[in-house]
């Protein structure tokens, strides 16, 4: 079966040299039949590592999670075990660690993880739950929890760095296994690409990464095309004119402004959004003032965009400005609101030929337990590592619920019920959680790898 590279919309690249040559190297390189993907099996069932180890690795990382931008115990944990494993380590590029391992001739595959965890106070009542707190850019300190599941990325990373290294004999090519910081921002991926990552490593052909959810544990997820939205952050303040709460008529109040703008902002994906096209606009932070009887000067709000296309974003983005303008200016507010986009994530669009590839792999070897995956209004930064360098990528999912209680919520239709990513909740059960993270990044890798 030839891998086909295909773009996000299906339509032909105009490639440089370089990467028709990579094409032709991945066109050549085909999966002969069902016995190579039992092959593949066959090398991470007899090369997995010893997962008490790594089951205490992911302990570790989730009673001592780090806000975006600072990861440095994650990094240095992560950076130690690849110098471990003789690994060339690349500490520091914007923030994160990367370890290179040359093992003859072959694709360059690069495996990444995010490292961040959040500002949310766990409340999953684990023996090993976070207590951790740190102080954010804003310099205020706050509980932190891995409430994305990145300590799960983490660990499973470098369980499979081990696995791939004591396999070396098996495969040829290139590993890059990549760790990420300040996910969560959509940040750490473009801090990585300014900081000269690829003027340090080799540039990969495939780049690789997964992400756990609240599935079934056990369970691996992938599709072509789209899978995660483009979305955009922007950070709003209201300038009235303040007073006290006695005398309205002597103020202009930016709480009545910022409450029009809040109903205005509904009306975007039902009365301005194309209906055939996804688009999400939600307000997730209001705040003005700090007593009942006092109006005042400004209201700050937080507005979140998500769009499964750049036009339709963009059009999403011009309703949203439009209306927070418009509402400062029929209430006649002195000072024009400002608006900052801060946070800025891409669209994901999975390589088609990747994912046929990968869909092979992953059936081979999980049966029963490998899905389609759904498509996401989450969004990532992964696919800015690989649009630096015009290399195609695959992004999958893979299970982190109890099985017996996926099942119970399936059965009831309350799938919604169960804790997901971002809840102070979210405990995703170790195995076989860890052994499907592991597993699934170490197929990934040995599917582009030379056998």
């Amino acid at each position: 079966m030839t891998i086909r590279v295909s773009s996000s919309r299906g339509e032909a690249i105009n490639r440089t040299a370089a990467q028709s040559d990579t094409d032709e190297r991945l066109s050549a390189h085909e999966t002969e039949n069902e016995q190579t993907t039992r092959n593949l099996s066959s090398i991470v069932n007899r090369f997995r590592p010893d997962l008490s180890h790594f089951e205490q690795v992911y302990k570790d990382l989730h009673q001592y999670p780090e806000l975006s931008g600072q990861e440095a115990r994650t990094a240095s944990i992560a950076e130690s075990h690849l110098r471990r494993l003789n690994f060339t380590t690349h500490g520091n590029i914007g923030g994160g660690v990367v370890g290179v391992l040359e093992n003859g001739p072959g694709l360059t595959i690069l495996l990444r993880a995010d490292m961040d965890a959040l500002p949310i106070a766990e409340k999953t009542g684990l023996t090993y739950a976070s207590h951790h707190h740190m102080k954010g850019a804003d310099g205020i300190e706050r509980p932190v929890m891995h409430a994305c599941g990145h300590d799960t990325h983490i660990t499973s990373l470098m369980a499979a760095a081990s696995l791939l290294i004591s396999a070396r004999k098996e495969w040829k090519g290139t590993l890059v296994c990549l760790f990420q910081p300040n996910e969560e921002h959509g940040g750490g991926a473009q801090a990585m690409v300014d900081d000269g990552l690829y003027d340090k490593i080799p540039r990969p052909d495939v780049l690789l990464a997964q992400h756990v959810c609240p599935l079934r544990s056990g369970v691996v997820a992938i599709r072509s095309g789209p899978i995660l939205s483009a979305a955009s952050t922007l950070k709003v303040r209201i300038w009235g004119q303040g007073g006290h709460g006695s005398e309205p008529q002597n103020c202009i109040d930016p709480i009545v402004i910022a409450g029009y703008i809040l109903v205005r902002l509904q009306s975007v994906v039902s009365r301005v959004m194309d209906p055939k096209e996804i688009a999400v606009v939600t307000c997730g932070s209001i705040h003005g003032g700090d007593a009942g009887n006092v109006i005042p000067d400004f209201v700050d709000m937080m507005i979140n965009i998500r769009t499964y296309s750049q036009d339709s974003h963009s059009k999403a983005l011009e309703a949203v400005e439009g209306i927070v303008k418009a509402e400062c200016e029929a209430s006649k507010v002195s000072r024009k609101p400002s608006i900052e986009v801060t946070d800025r994530f891409p669209l994901t669009s999975n390589d088609a030929g990747l994912v046929e590839a990968l869909t092979k792999t992953f059936k081979g070897h999980f049966e029963d337990n490998f899905w389609e995956m759904s498509r996401s209004t989450a969004s990532e930064d992964f696919s800015v590592l690989a649009t630096a360098v015009a290399a195609p990528y695959a992004f999958w999912t893979f299970g982190g619920t109890e099985p017996t209680r996926w099942d119970d919520a399936y059965k009831k239709n309350k799938l919604s019920d169960l804790p997901s990513n971002h809840s102070s909740l979210f405990a995703p059960i170790i195995e076989p959680t860890l052994k499907t993270g592991i597993d699934a990044c170490a197929l990934a890798a040995l599917t582009f790898l030379a056998i």
